[in-house]
């Protein structure tokens, strides 16, 4: 016995050894990632400059935006991060405050190589196969983690998460010796622990996300843990008195009497920790019987119990991977809440046969475990274009305004719940970023074969939306090729709990309209881009809940009957096709009330400024600009805007040498910001342009855009030779 259990410690404590020289050299390769790429993201065929070519970067400097942790208790302690010129880039924009439910919960803990990799780019990088989560009905909270004494969520993570009720949390970690002295000086007394908690809740309310994971992976003095019971209570209690909702959630880690010793489940050991704050992570190599064990100690708290799964699989309950599930169903059955850590394995390890599909492939092991717990309480107006915040070209209203790889996680709609792909199902349906967009990036794709005389349901939305006595407004846009037709069918539950089921749809459906409580049509307009069809209808359905949105497929009667046209995305050309091929494309969807409509403030009641302004000479005379731009209202009153299209006209000299003019000014796209400002870097300005003209086209919360001549703008003369 005394030998298995000596086996067991070492075997421990090697993995222990080998996990920390892994992450100490995981760290160092980071560091000199972020040292190289504080510049413009580059592509892999561009050359980078070795690390001792790389100036130290100075995060007071005018750069490109990015976010990135705090390292050190000086740099906390002394609120230099305030002082950034990163800072206001770094502040999420997506509110959110709701409390936890009271049943078992999922918390996703995201390690994916270090962090702050394509996700550090405020604005946004290149690459369209950028790591994203996109299964946000499953998670209740999303841990952002790195091994950086302080890690601070990027935005996108937290915009995207709030859009979906998710809660976002950062991370204060201590390792090795390092961590050990930043213990000395955090505990050497109860006014210093007091005070780096409410740095880190400062940090916290400021930026907008909703509290901390405190990892101590070090030994600690036993003298110390009077004050490390103060850190936590006083972080727990000061995160919740400046935001209400707000969670702080301790690691299985350090014990009561100071050892690092992971228990694998709550016990008498660290519940003293798990009674000061808001729940427990624990450690992921806990045995079958310790849900249980962990939920008796816990009693009436025992959702707030994240028993963890590694998906790496090291030591983990069930080997995780695949069988990442296999722990889901014993913490199921147990009905105590689940930590699963580093989902980004489908991603690191690139497992078959790509990433969109593993991750739907991954994830709906998950929800076949776990099940839909969540249901979207939404409330009106509600908007999404189905955006997974990466992509390979970006639209407005129907037009293509940049054919370019990107990603930028806060560009993010709400996501659909689409079933993983049935081989049995005639219609495959899925988000094909490469397909035609709306608006942004993202579509549902639903293509296949399908009949003359049957339809087929797809589901896409499940949540919980109180309809009062006006009347409520779906406009949804649809691109499709021949006779294949989309509809959408709303369900709706009355107080009563009797159910109602409407379809909204564009064509007559005799042939399956008895399928429905009642059958409306809606109205159809052309979209500003060809094929681009906007349906609107409207329906009054006081005291009804709607529960869910179904995509519909059918065919309508024309005269592509025998013969349809057939999409071909690879050269959008089309080709002659038979009857029974279905293309359709499901662009977006808003819903909203009847009074509902976007005011925009018009552009003279805005201050727009411009900032850093700094000219680089190039060749033939031409020019690089770079500048910070920033807008407000000028009587001060905030509107709720959740993103701005950021436009540059090029304005040049007129033959009579008069300048600010030009025969057909092109509004040419830079970028989309989530917050008052954006920073223009690199910008090329040709040798004939004299004026610059910068658009800030503000968005509305139900997807409608002001007109760019509408828009705030602002003004800036090319500086002479």
């Amino acid at each position: 016995m005394i030998a298995r259990l000596l086996r067991a410690c070492l075997n421990r404590q090697f993995l222990i050894t080998v996990r920390n020289i892994l992450r100490f050299f995981a760290e160092t390769i980071q560091s000199l990632y972020l040292s190289v790429t504080m510049s413009n993201p580059k592509s892999e065929s561009e050359a980078e400059p070795s690390a001792s070519e790389v100036p130290a970067w100075d995060p007071n400097e005018p750069s490109i935006p990015i976010s990135y942790p705090i390292k050190t208790l000086e740099e906390l302690e002394s609120r230099s991060y305030f002082e950034s010129f990163h800072y206001p880039f770094n502040k999420a924009s997506v509110p959110f405050s709701c409390s936890l439910p009271n049943r078992r919960r999922l918390l996703v803990c995201h390690d994916m190589a270090g962090g702050y990799l394509d996700d550090k780019w405020i604005q946004g990088g290149t690459n369209p196969d950028a790591y994203a989560i996109w299964h946000w009905h499953l998670i209740d909270v999303f841990v952002y983690f790195s091994h950086s004494l302080v890690t601070i969520p990027p935005p996108c993570w937290t915009n995207t998460a709030h859009r979906h009720g998710v809660k976002v949390l950062g991370t204060f970690i201590t390792e090795w010796d390092e961590g050990r002295a930043a213990c000395d000086t955090l505990l050497s007394t109860k006014e210093s622990a007091q005070m780096y908690a409410e740095r880190l809740a400062e940090l916290a309310v400021d930026l907008g996300f909703d509290g901390w994971l405190i990892n101590m992976e070090v030994k600690l003095d036993p003298g110390k843990i009077s004050n490390l019971k103060e850190f936590v209570y006083h972080l727990s209690s000061t995160m919740h008195s400046s935001l209400p909702g707000s969670l702080v959630i301790w690691y299985d880690s350090v014990t009561i009497d100071g050892k690092l010793d992971w228990q694998d489940q709550l016990n008498e050991n660290n519940k003293p920790f798990f009674d000061i704050c808001d729940g427990i992570f624990v450690n992921y190599t806990w045995k079958e019987g310790y849900p249980r064990l962990s939920a008796e100690v816990a009693s009436d708290r025992k959702f707030d119990v994240y028993m963890g799964i590694d998906v790496f699989g090291r030591n983990t309950y069930g080997g995780g991977q695949w069988n990442a599930h296999v722990a889901l169903d014993v913490l199921r059955k147990n009905d105590i809440s689940a930590a699963i850590f580093a989902p980004g394995w489908v991603y690191e390890t690139k497992q078959a046969p790509d990433f969109q599909t593993a991750q739907n492939n991954w994830w709906g092991l998950v929800e076949k475990s776990w099940g839909v717990l969540r249901n979207y309480a939404g409330v009106l107006p509600f908007y999404t274009n189905f955006d997974q915040g990466r992509g390979y070209h970006i639209s407005v209203c129907g037009d293509n305004i940049l054919d370019t790889t990107w990603c930028n996680i806060s560009c993010q709609g709400f996501q659909p719940l689409l079933e993983l792909a049935d081989p049995t199902n005639s219609i495959q349906v899925l988000v094909d970023l490469k397909e035609a967009s709306y608006n942004g990036g993202g579509n549902i794709t639903f293509k296949g074969s399908l009949g003359e005389q049957t339809y087929i349901e797809s589901k896409i939305f499940q949540g919980e939306f109180l309809l009062s006595e006006l009347p409520i407004h779906f406009i949804y846009s649809v691109k499709s090729d021949g006779n294949s037709s989309l509809g959408l069918k709303l369900e709706f539950t009355s107080t009563n709990d009797q159910r109602t089921s409407i379809l909204l749809t564009s064509h007559a459906v005799n042939h399956f309209s008895s399928k429905f409580s009642k059958v409306i049509m809606t109205q159809e307009y052309m979209g500003f881009s060809p094929g681009w069809v906007i349906n609107e209808g409207v329906i009054a359905m006081n005291g009804y809940t709607l529960t869910g949105i179904f995509a519909v497929c059918y065919r309508s009667h024309s005269s592509f009957n025998e013969i349809g046209w057939q999409h071909r995305s690879d050269d959008k050309v089309g080709t002659m096709a038979s009857s029974s091929d279905y293309f359709a494309l499901l662009g977006h969807i808003t819903i909203k009330t009847s009074d509902y409509k976007s005011e925009f403030p018009v552009s003279s009641t805005w201050l727009v400024d411009g900032r850093y302004i700094k000219w680089t000479s190039g060749p033939l005379d031409s020019k690089t600009l770079n500048i910070k731009l920033s807008w407000k209202l000028k009587d001060g009153k905030y509107y709720l805007f959740p993103m701005y299209n950021v436009y540059i006209v090029k304005l040049s000299k007129q033959g009579d040498g008069n300048p600010g003019a030009t025969l057909e000014p092109v509004k040419e796209y830079l970028g989309v910001a989530q917050v008052n400002c954006f920073y223009v870097s690199d910008l090329k300005v040709p040798s004939a342009t004299s004026t610059l003209k910068f658009i800030i086209q503000v968005c509305g919360v139900d997807g409608t855009i002001q007109e760019l001549d509408e828009s705030p703008y602002y003004q800036l003369d090319v500086e002479g030779p």
